[in-house]
């Protein structure tokens, strides 16, 4: 059986991509989930449009806007906005704009916090 969690504010393994405009604060990493707090000084390119065979993807913007693809389609997000992806819908997030922006990312199952590592420095 897992242990529990309870991190703070900043609390939780960090990751930063080579450009230094995406920090992932990695808050959960369970066999059945994965969560993370991320922040992205724009403009930030994301991952191109993809799908997940066996995850699906979900979003909750804190601050700031952020870009989400969906359905072929580029729409710009502010807080409060929930995004998911389930297995096979193609997705994909991005801040086309300059500024700061904080999102939560969360897995189900778990297991991303491994890609999200080796794309890290």
């Amino acid at each position: 059986m897992a242990d529990g969690i309870l991190l703070g504010p900043g609390e939780g393994e960090a990751l930063r991509n080579e450009k230094g405009n995406r920090l992932a604060v990695v808050k959960a990493a369970l066999e059945h989930l994965s969560v993370f707090e991320f922040t992205i000084e724009g403009p930030f390119e994301g991952p191109d449009p993809h799908t997940h065979d066996s995850e699906t993807d979900s979003f909750y913007v804190l601050e700031g806007e952020v870009d989400f693809f969906l359905e072929g389609e580029w729409t710009r997000h502010g807080p409060g906005t929930f995004f998911s992806a389930p297995p096979g819908v193609e997705h994909a997030f991005a801040k086309h704009e300059p500024g700061m922006a904080r999102l939560l990312n969360i897995h189900a199952p778990g297991g991303f916090e491994k890609e999200l590592r080796d794309i890290s420095v």
